[in-house]
């Protein structure tokens, strides 16, 4: 089917229903990697078949791993205890979460390995991960895509990170469990836990402590490793992917949707959190486990919002989701304000000019600063065409924007959506919006 040039959101009646978010993207990169690093067999049920996820399960096979699609979301991966020297590149498309957790994992072998991604990845820092993997051990050619990385013969390190990352704690944990001695990884604030819970699961030699210093956070430690076994994976709805047919809800008058089996782990819920603060009507039912992670079905109905400060400390649980928050924060009474986001500068595109360009294009009020941006609410125009750049979450909120905005928002490439929400399209008519291609 070929792809769409552009699309367009157009002012909806209410929408209504109940859906399923895709796989969370997090745990389906880490259920394939770790999957490949076991030795044995590892079921997969819930994986998003994004292009994303799509990139890793390729480079999984390319380093020596069976990787077989049993059905919608079932896949079996077959590790043989590590990964192997591969044939060639190992391309990752646009995956930065793929390909940051791939280094660290091949770090751990005796192999040479270059890696590459499309020119969006090209252009993301990759020295955040290659300065603590260097610690370790491992070798580099290059600091941005393309590099080469040599590895094995690793040594456990403490490393104390400058910089909240999930993706560059997780690389290091990876790493880890090929190195002598123990590794320990201590944190500014606690990020995104996947990767300790799924060590675990897998009976990983791994172990967590939280607290030690809990003015600095907590520190994750991490033994020697000793191999590890196959297991069967459960991956919840992704709560970045609700977050989008949720929004909508909020803002297009008369609404009322449920999305059903989202992971609810505090670590990922800041959205959530900062919307009920706003003063949105959303309730979460069937509470219940799956995959180690507590899920629910949450429904969002359409609410009067207003502003708010989003508090710094939150970021790390919500960085995906700034783009939606503000999409939805433009139909809110005042000011949305959020800082201590820098961070998404250096995502698939620089999010916060890329948001702030696109409001302002719909006649909402902006104010751009360098971590960050505030946006004041009121009637919102639309009637744009936004530039995207190829990131799916500018495209996505956009859309969102337009199904309440006065007249229809357009985005370009909207191609890219695919690389975390195949399905993005049809799921949001379902539910009664207008999104057309053209």
């Amino acid at each position: 089917m070929p792809v769409p040039s552009t699309l367009t959101a157009a002012s909806a009646p209410a929408l209504s229903g109940v859906t399923r978010a895709p796989g969370d993207k997090s745990m389906s990169h880490r259920a394939l990697i770790l999957g490949a690093m076991a030795t044995g067999v590892t079921d997969i049920d819930g994986l998003l078949e994004g292009d994303d996820v799509l990139a890793t399960a390729r480079a999984v096979e390319a380093f020596g791993a069976g990787v077989e699609r049993l059905g919608e979301g079932r896949w079996r991966v077959t590790g043989h205890g590590g990964f192997r020297q591969p044939d060639g590149v190992i391309d990752c498309g646009n995956a930065g979460t793929g390909v940051r957790l791939l280094m660290g994992a091949a770090a751990g072998y005796p192999i040479t390995v270059t890696f590459d991604g499309d020119a969006s990845l090209r252009k993301r820092p990759m020295m955040r991960v290659i300065e603590p993997l260097q610690l370790m051990g491992a070798r580099f050619e290059g600091d941005r895509l393309p590099l080469v990385m040599h590895g094995g013969g690793l040594k456990g390190i403490h490393y104390v990170m400058p910089v909240a990352s999930a993706q560059v704690k997780s690389a290091i944990l990876l790493a880890g469990q090929n190195a002598s001695g123990g590794t320990i990884v201590e944190e500014p604030v606690r990020t995104r836990d996947h990767t300790e819970k799924m060590l675990r699961a897998f009976d990983a030699p791994s172990g967590q402590f939280d607290g030690i210093e809990p003015y600095i956070g907590p520190y994750l430690a991490l033994s020697s490793g000793g191999g590890f076994a196959g297991t069967a994976v459960s991956v919840p709805g992704d709560p970045s992917s609700a977050a989008f047919p949720l929004a909508a809800a909020l803002i297009v008058p008369g609404s009322e949707v449920t999305v059903e089996g989202v992971m609810l782990n505090p670590l990922r819920t800041g959205l959530f959190e900062t919307w009920r603060e706003m003063g949105a009507d959303l309730t979460v039912s069937n509470r219940r486990m799956a995959g180690g992670e507590e899920v629910g079905d949450v429904t969002a109905r359409h609410s009067k919002l207003h502003g708010v400060v989003v508090p710094p400390e939150r970021a790390a649980s919500m960085i995906d989701e700034y783009p939606v928050l503000a999409a939805t924060a433009a139909f809110a009474d005042g000011a949305t304000v959020m800082r201590g986001i820098g961070e998404m500068r250096l995502k698939e595109s620089d999010r916060i000019a890329l948001m702030a360009a696109g409001l302002q294009a719909c006649g909402v009020a902006v104010e751009e600063e360098p971590e960050g941006f505030t946006v004041t609410g009121g009637p919102v125009q639309g009637g744009a065409t936004v530039v995207t750049h190829g990131d799916h979450r500018i495209a996505m909120s956009h859309l969102v924007l337009g199904l309440a905005a006065a007249e229809p928002v357009t985005v370009d490439e909207p191609g890219m959506i695919a690389t975390s929400f195949p399905g993005f399209v049809d799921l949001m008519r379902g539910l009664g919006a207008d999104i057309a291609a053209a």
